[in-house]
């Protein structure tokens, strides 16, 4: 297990045996070279901990439980977080301001602490065999483990063809599970019993003072709120810590304040597209020459995505329905390559702050409804993506007609109901017998799911929510974040998950985030002097990458491609209509991967990802060669008596 997750922690690695517990860890070493290893224990060896991932806020923790009589050996945020747990139980994870997956075990109780962070940047699995419970941060790891049948989940992938990830604690995989983000569980060591708590929720109050607070006030609080996020994630390292640089607004924000607010000269990286639909690099070099970085980036190919999507697959676990990875991917490579271990993205910004299309779209069906009659009210949709080669302004007649399905406001889905329904036309891919619940039934079990306090928020709180708990965690931070990052042994920080800015973002009022259809409204105002006007106002255009041509280019496919989605193949894997499979795969072919409607381009997407993740983990499973004793340390615990 601790071999497959080598690619994770390459620097050190170690076991505790305990007899009823085994715990393993690989170290990628941030903080704390010297004596940060783990599995660490208390000094008395009641509290053992494995734990990935970073506490920003370890050194204030540290003081505090200094002053309250602990005493501290390592100069490690592990250390911390075993001294807080030991203070304050389950309460300690309220108080840590960081991104965890963490397991800590009491040997005098006998019970095993598993924890998630607030949003679900690390990732947590966990299976059972018989009574026993196997964990790990990915599932490659458990599969390790004799006894764990390795199969496909038709409910997982049902959530992934609608809702675009799997919701926790589902996953691709039956009978694997996940921690859901901002929770605990707790299990019984001795009768293999659970109990679990969540100690995060997004909320959106409306007595927060932020309610009734001016647009000036509240976005002087926001940057100083973002300014001190950045800086912590910044500072609280021992290695270099580099930043992504895509060109929008929300990397070139957090660039702009590494830039200007620390004292250490910057590195950036960027993703340069070879199709200038999806390049964006005229953006990037301009914000790199304003802030002076030394930048680096990495010229991406249709043909390099199809190259590397095996591996893609291999590291995110999960089918998914765009190639935008792949990239991602490719640039953690160039971040390892230049020898970073770290850098700062501005992922979550579009999520906290209504930055993402589907909250406009929602506000403008939410208009068009109200006065469903009104042909001036519809002319407000062909507004919408003006960065599109085919945007809707060009088809009005199609435009108006996606933004009158659903229109029901009253709905809790309404804000996601035309992304779920268009998903949702996967699933007709699938075989009937492996076929999950029909996308009502998959979305209605997500919906029943929400906060009591859910329709006294606002209707763009409402499609937050949603998008917090849903995409994000399940798609964002998993298959684009940590998964391609960790691939390469990089860590990712991201100022705007940060507990504080996501706790101000739910109390400002509606209107600071989305004024009108200018998204994002408050952090351009807050920032907006840092970084080049050109940014600040260019349309928001969401980071794709090309997805059929990456497969079907010239004549010139990958050479795996045509032994997973021969008809022999899918029809052995059983998930996927063979016939359907083979007259899309022939459309897309026919076309050389252009010129595909939106529908097909996620079809083709799915259906390649599905059958790689089942050729990988299902039918050709190989499990990791164990690595050598001189290389694993292994920290051994007296049982006892």
């Amino acid at each position: 297990m601790v071999s497959a997750l080598r690619h994770r922690g390459p620097d050190s690695s170690g076991i505790l045996d305990d007899h009823r517990a085994i715990l393993g860890h690989t170290r990628l070493s941030i903080i704390d070279f010297s004596t940060g290893d783990q599995p660490m224990g208390t000094p008395d060896q009641r509290f053992w901990i494995v734990f990935n991932g970073e506490i920003f806020n370890y050194l204030e923790l540290k003081r505090e439980l200094s002053e309250l009589g602990h005493a501290f050996v390592t100069r490690s945020d592990t250390e911390v977080i075993l001294a807080a747990f030991r203070q304050w139980g389950t309460g300690c994870l309220e108080r840590l301001n960081g991104q965890w997956a963490l397991a800590i075990w009491d040997r005098e109780k006998q019970s095993l602490l598993l924890s998630r962070d607030r949003v679900g940047i690390r990732p947590l699995y966990y299976s059972w065999i018989g009574k026993t419970l196997v964990f790990a941060s990915e599932v490659k790891a458990l599969f390790q483990c004799s006894g764990l049948d390795r199969r496909l989940s038709p409910e997982g992938i049902g959530q992934i063809f609608t809702l675009w990830g799997p919701v926790a604690p589902d996953t691709a995989f039956d009978r694997v599970f996940q921690v859901k983000p901002g929770h605990w569980v707790e299990v019984n060591g001795r009768t293999a019993e659970t109990s679990s708590g969540r100690y995060w929720s997004p909320s959106f109050p409306h007595d927060a003072p932020a309610r009734d607070a001016t647009l000036v006030e509240n976005t002087e609080r926001f940057r100083d709120t973002l300014i001190r996020a950045v800086q912590l994630r910044f500072d609280r390292s021992d290695v270099p810590v580099g930043a992504y640089l895509s060109g929008g607004l929300d990397s070139s924000v957090t660039t702009a304040i590494l830039a200007r607010h620390t004292s250490v000269p910057l590195s950036t990286f960027s993703l340069v597209f070879a199709d200038e639909e999806f390049d964006e690099s005229q953006y990037q070099r301009m914000v790199a020459d304003h802030l002076g970085t030394h930048h680096e980036s990495v010229v991406v190919t249709a043909a390099d995505i199809g190259e590397v999507f095996p591996e893609v697959v291999y590291h995110g676990e999960q089918p998914i329905l765009r190639t935008a990875p792949a990239p991602l991917y490719l640039l953690s490579q160039l971040v390892r390559d230049s020898g970073y271990k770290v850098v700062v993205t501005g992922e979550g910004a579009d999520e906290m702050l209504a930055g993402y299309d589907i909250f406009r779209e929602a506000m403008v069906r939410s208009f068009v409804a109200a006065a469903p009659e009104s042909t001036l009210r519809k002319e407000i949709v062909l507004r919408l993506y003006p960065w599109m080669r085919r945007s809707p302004a060009k088809a009005p007649a199609f435009a108006k007609a996606f933004f009158a399905q659903g229109a029901n406001p009253a709905d809790p889905g309404f804000s996601h109901r035309p992304r779920w329904n268009t998903s949702a036309a996967l699933l007709r891919l699938l075989r009937p017998e492996f076929r999950a619940p029909e996308a009502d039934s998959i979305t209605t079990r997500f919906l029943s799911d929400l906060p009591d306090a859910f329709q006294s928020w606002h209707p763009l709180e409402r499609a937050q929510y949603l998008e917090i708990a849903s995409i994000l965690p399940g798609y964002i931070l998993s298959a684009q974040g940590d998964r391609m990052l960790m691939a390469n042994s990089v860590e990712g920080r991201f100022p705007f998950l940060d507990p504080e800015v996501m706790e101000l973002a739910g109390e400002l009022p509606p209107r600071h985030k989305l004024m009108g259809l200018d998204e994002k409204h408050i952090l351009k105002r807050a920032f907006g002097h840092l970084v080049p006007q050109e940014v600040v106002k260019r349309p928001k255009q969401p980071y794709r990458a090309p997805d059929a041509a990456s497969f079907f280019f010239g004549g010139d496919e990958p050479e795996w491609l045509n032994e997973i989605l021969s008809e022999k193949t899918v029809e052995k894997a059983g998930v996927f209509n063979a016939k359907a499979v083979s007259g899309l795969t022939g459309k897309c072919r026919a076309a050389g991967g252009t010129g595909m409607s939106n529908t097909d381009n996620m079809r083709l997407v799915a259906v390649v990802s599905t059958m790689l993740l089942h050729h990988q983990f299902i039918a050709n499973f190989q499990t990791s060669a164990p690595a050598s004793d001189a290389h694993i340390p292994l920290h051994r615990v007296s049982r006892k008596t």
